[in-house]
């Protein structure tokens, strides 16, 4: 799905009294997602221990 086709489909699901702000807020959600899906498929992944021992890192 385009950029285009993905913001009419999200002004779609929004309420006729969205504001900017809530138009901003769910266009920067999807633009991570997307960002987040696309660095997947480059398999620019980190593994779940690697995140666990990040993690236990940050706690201590």
């Amino acid at each position: 799905m385009g950029a285009k086709e993905a913001v009419l489909k999200l002004l779609e699901t929004l309420p006729d009294d969205a504001s900017i702000e809530d138009i901003q807020y769910h266009l920067y959600v999807l633009q991570k997602i997307r960002a987040g899906q696309e660095a997947a498929d480059a398999g620019d992944l980190i593994s779940h221990d690697e995140v666990m021992r990040d993690l236990a890192k940050w706690l201590e």
